[in-house]
C-alpha cells in the first residue's frame, strides 16, 4: 500500500509539473506570456544555452568511444540532415547519446545482478539502449517526409502562381518558401536552403539535386527530374509544374484510398481477437457448463 502511495504521489507531482511546464512555454500561453512580461525569459535562455553547451561538452568523449568509419558518418550524417539536424555538433551529440544509453542499460544490469545470472540481459539491455536512438531518429525522418509530402502539392500550387505572375523559378521558390513559413516549416526552410546554394552560385540542377539528398522524398525527387528536365529542354516551367501538382494529388488521393483498403485487413485481428473470441464465450458457454454439469455425474459412476 505505501509503495502504491508512493507512486501515485509521484505520479501527481510529475503530471503538475509537466502541466506547468507547458503553460509556461506554450507560445499562446497567458502565463507564458505574462512570465516573459516579468523579464525571466532572456536569463532562462542563456541558462537553457550553457546547460546546453554542458551537456555537449559531457556527451563529445562518449561520441569518439566508439570509432566510426567514413561511410558510417557519412550515412549517419545523412539521417541527421534528413531528420533536420544539420549542424556538424548534432552528430556529436546522436553519438554520444548512443553511447550514454548503452552504458546505463549496462550499469542498470549489472547493479541489479540480473546479468550474472542471464548473460542475454548483459548483452541485450545495452544494445538496446544503444539501438533506440536510431529507431527514433528514424521515426523522426519518416515524420518530416511525410510533412514535406503532404505540403509539396500546395507548394507546387503557389509556385505555378509565382511563375505566371513574371518571377523566374529561383524568386519564385523563395517566395514560396517566405509563405509556407507559418504552415509547412519543413518545406520552406528547404526551399530557403535552394534558394541560398543557387545565390552562393551553385547551379540550379545541383541545388536541385542537393534538395533530393535532404530530404530523400520520393515526391521531390520526380519534381527535381521533371525541373531539371524543363531547364534542359526549355519547355514551359508553369505547365510542367502544374502537370506535376496534378499528378502528385492524384498519388495522394491513391495513397489514401489504398490506406482505407488496408483498414479492413488490419482490423480482422482485433475483431478475432476482441470480439469473436468473448462472442463465443458468451453464446457456447452456458452450453458448455451445462453439459459439463450433465455428464460430470454419469462421468463419475
Amino acid at each position: 500500500m505505501t509503495f502504491v502511495l508512493a507512486i501515485l504521489i509521484f505520479v501527481t507531482v510529475t503530471l503538475a509539473v509537466f502541466a506547468f511546464g507547458a503553460a509556461a512555454m506554450a507560445p499562446t500561453s497567458v502565463l507564458g506570456s505574462r512570465l516573459r512580461a516579468l523579464g525571466w525569459q532572456r536569463p532562462e535562455v542563456e541558462e537553457k544555452a550553457a546547460i546546453k553547451e554542458r551537456f555537449e561538452q559531457a556527451l563529445n568523449p562518449l561520441s569518439k568511444a566508439l570509432p566510426l568509419s567514413a561511410s558510417e558518418m557519412s550515412r549517419t550524417r545523412a539521417w541527421l540532415v534528413q531528420a533536420g539536424y544539420r549542424d556538424a555538433r548534432h552528430l556529436t551529440i546522436y553519438s554520444g547519446i548512443r553511447m550514454l544509453l548503452g552504458l546505463v542499460g549496462l550499469a542498470a544490469v549489472v547493479l541489479s545482478g540480473a546479468g550474472l545470472n542471464s548473460p542475454m540481459l548483459l548483452v541485450g539491455i545495452p544494445a538496446l539502449g544503444f539501438f533506440i536512438p536510431r529507431f527514433i531518429l528514424k521515426r523522426m525522418i519518416k515524420d518530416r517526409q511525410l510533412r514535406i509530402r503532404l505540403a509539396l502539392p500546395d507548394a507546387l500550387d503557389l509556385t505555378v502562381i509565382c511563375v505566371e505572375a513574371g518571377l523566374a523559378l529561383d524568386q519564385a521558390m523563395m517566395r514560396v518558401g517566405e509563405d509556407l513559413r507559418p504552415s509547412h516549416p519543413d518545406l520552406s526552410d528547404e526551399f530557403h536552403l535552394l534558394t541560398l546554394e543557387m545565390r552562393a552560385g551553385k547551379p540550379r540542377a545541383e541545388a536541385l539535386r542537393n534538395l533530393v539528398v535532404r530530404t530523400g522524398v520520393d515526391d521531390v525527387r520526380s519534381l527535381v527530374a521533371t525541373l531539371v528536365q524543363t531547364d534542359r529542354f526549355g519547355t514551359s516551367v508553369a505547365q510542367a509544374l502544374r502537370v506535376h501538382s496534378d499528378s502528385l494529388r492524384t498519388e495522394r488521393r491513391q495513397r489514401a484510398e489504398e490506406q482505407a483498403a488496408k483498414t479492413t485487413i488490419k482490423m480482422v485481428p482485433p475483431l478475432v481477437v476482441f470480439v469473436l473470441v468473448p462472442i463465443l464465450f458468451v453464446t457456447i458457454g452456458p452450453a458448455v457448463i451445462q453439459l459439463v454439469r450433465m455428464l460430470l455425474p454419469e462421468g463419475g459412476r
